[in-house]
């Protein structure tokens, strides 16, 4: 992966494995998740937020040292942004490319680089395997924050997408959440699909870290690349996950 100059030290720190986690979702724990992820993913008002959260969560970020992303998403706040939806190509742009200019506007005024740039949710996991909708989100990336790194489903069209336009992409794993044999991850709708337990959490993130591998949900075992480590804020006990997370990269 190519190393943003906004992440070299972290990427030095913590052996090329970033923690990130998404924020800015009017959930009460980013103060106390904070101080144990290197990347905050904040949302850009579409999924959750608005501009006074924004804010907050850059400066929250900018107090624990913690490089900035946008997290944008399709404009869903009444379902998280974890509903499917089938827009143009032209709705999808324009979409993207307005959360990333206010984002971007909000960090330049308060002095911040946007480190990254990350889907969320129905928004990702489409991408995650929609070429032609991968592409597109693509060319807003590019056209608003070319240098900032693209945060996507390790191993999936979306990153494909983002590096034929010559953007810096980490391809990311997530600790909190099951996969399929495919590489996917395992619908929320399903049982089992988001880890409520430290055991799931810790035996996930074990196997990435020592044979950069994942069980799926039907017990295989598949080969998986990984830039970057996940965490959800609104995942139950995600601050004790994110301690058990932070434990584990550090004693790779």
């Amino acid at each position: 992966m190519p190393v943003n100059s906004g992440y070299k030290n972290t990427f030095q720190k913590n052996k090329m494995l970033l923690i990130n986690c998404d924020m800015g979702e009017g959930l009460d724990n980013d103060e106390s998740i904070m101080p144990y992820i290197d990347a905050a993913n904040i949302a850009c008002g579409y999924h959750a937020g608005d501009t006074d959260t924004i804010k907050k969560t850059i400066a929250l970020a900018q107090k624990n040292k913690v490089q900035i992303g946008a997290h944008f998403s399709y404009a869903d706040k009444e379902n998280f942004g974890r509903k499917e939806m089938h827009l143009s190509n032209t709705a999808v742009y324009d979409m993207v490319a307005e959360q990333l200019l206010v984002f971007s506007s909000i960090a330049n005024e308060m002095g911040q680089t946007v480190a990254h740039v990350k889907p969320h949710g129905a928004l990702y996991n489409q991408a995650a395997k929609n070429v032609e909708l991968a592409t597109t989100i693509a060319n807003a990336v590019f056209d608003r924050l070319p240098t900032a790194v693209y945060f996507g489903l390790s191993g999936s069209v979306m990153l494909d997408a983002a590096n034929n336009l010559g953007i810096s992409t980490a391809h990311e794993v997530f600790a909190d959440r099951a996969y399929l044999k495919d590489g996917s991850l395992c619908p929320r709708n399903i049982d089992g699909a988001v880890f409520t337990n430290e055991e799931s959490i810790t035996a996930q993130v074990s196997l990435l870290i020592k044979e950069k591998k994942i069980r799926t949900m039907d017990g295989a075992v598949i080969d998986v690349s990984a830039d970057t480590i996940c965490i959800h804020a609104d995942t139950p006990h995600a601050l004790a996950f994110a301690k058990i997370i932070v434990r584990l990269v550090k004693n790779k």
